[in-house]
């Protein structure tokens, strides 16, 4: 058995490594949970991860982002290109250190981890009738939202949690927000992601509430493939 094999081995079941390698997986904003996505698929096998951010990474990106006092300064895609190596130096790496533009080319995976419904709202518009598997997740404090996108139904029913941003909760989504939160809420939609994998049905929209330990599934969306 090789090393890579061996690496794998004790989740062949949960992550077909076969549908991972025909894969260009883009992640949008490596903010909080962006970063964790980012490290959670390149744990999983990706061969191929596109980085899409703007930013550098600021002293409170330490506590609440999960970047390392070293990458102080750094943008944000340098800093998860240096972590993405160093768990796997053969990954196929694509890092655009810019806002996302309706010109950029995207995977037809897409996790969209951006602070702004215009944004979510103009990333989706672009690319939901070439893009196989969406994935949005929203966090504020100890409340997130992960919404998946894989067919018909799911284009349809995406654009009703793009709400006006006046209805929105005051603050930005990263502006109340702890490390775990963003773990937990990468780790949901990393496991829609694995799900949809093994054509196995996917959930459109959960939320979780830490606080309360509240899971909800809306009861009028239908399970999709």
């Amino acid at each position: 058995m090789s090393h890579r094999s061996d690496r794998f081995a004790r989740q062949q079941g949960l992550v077909p490594q076969e549908r991972l390698a025909e894969l260009q997986v883009s992640v949008i904003g490596v903010g909080a949970i962006g970063r964790e996505v980012t490290r959670q698929l390149a744990l999983l096998g990706v061969r191929r991860l596109q980085v899409v951010d703007f930013d550098h990474v600021e002293e409170t990106n330490i506590t609440t982002q999960g970047y390392l006092p070293r990458d102080l300064g750094l943008p944000k895609v340098s800093a998860a290109a240096t972590m993405v190596g160093e768990i796997d130096r053969d990954i196929v790496l694509t890092l655009t250190p810019d806002r996302w533009r309706s010109r950029q080319e995207l995977g037809p995976v897409v996790f969209c981890c951006v602070d702004s419904i215009r944004t979510r709202s103009l990333i989706f518009k672009s690319v939901s009738r070439r893009c196989e598997f969406w994935c949005d997740g929203r966090m504020l404090g100890e409340v997130m939202r992960i919404l998946t996108v894989v067919n018909a139904y799911g284009r349809k029913y995406y654009p009703t949690t793009l709400f006006d941003a006046r209805e929105a909760q005051a603050g930005e989504c990263t502006s109340r927000g702890v490390i775990y939160t963003a773990a937990i809420a990468a780790g949901l939609m990393l496991q829609q992601f694995t799900r949809w994998l093994r054509g196995i049905p996917t959930e459109c929209d959960l939320s979780l509430n830490l606080l309360t330990a509240e899971l909800t599934v809306p009861e009028a969306q239908m399970p999709v493939r």
